[in-house]
């Protein structure tokens, strides 16, 4: 469905398009003015979006986040990816909200946790390192 919106053969309330993206208006959004952001080609996750469209995502997700809050009234955003889990459609895209304090959202608060010790964050900290180094 995205990558047929992207491309433009299926109708949707488009706010932006290049030739590396396109942004709609979410069909069941949370605050008037919610935006999706995909890529025009199928990417499934963030993971896999090329190097050479990154640059481009971004700053679409930039200047639409500046554009839906000024034409919302709201006081910023929030923006959002979620990768395979929680990921409704199998399509990257990125959730561009308006939010206004007291504006009721609540679904995004998640239970926090600690580390057990400065030695258990270390060992996560290099396991992450790691794993962006190979």
């Amino acid at each position: 469905m995205f990558c047929e919106i992207g491309v433009g053969l299926r109708p949707a309330p488009v706010v932006l398009q290049t030739g590396s993206v396109t942004a709609f208006l979410d069909h069941i959004p949370l605050f008037f003015g919610h935006t999706l952001l995909v890529p025009r080609v199928h990417v499934a996750t963030l993971e896999d979006l090329p190097t050479e469209l990154v640059e481009p995502f971004f700053t679409a997700a930039s200047r639409i986040a500046r554009a839906v809050r000024v034409a919302t009234g709201a006081q910023g955003t929030f923006v959002a990816i979620n990768n395979t889990v929680s990921q409704s459609v199998p399509h990257l895209h990125a959730h561009i909200v308006p939010r206004t304090k007291g504006d009721g959202l609540r679904g995004f608060f998640w239970p926090r946790t600690h580390y057990r010790d400065d030695d258990h964050r270390e060992e996560v900290r290099a396991a992450i390192a790691a794993a962006l180094a190979s």
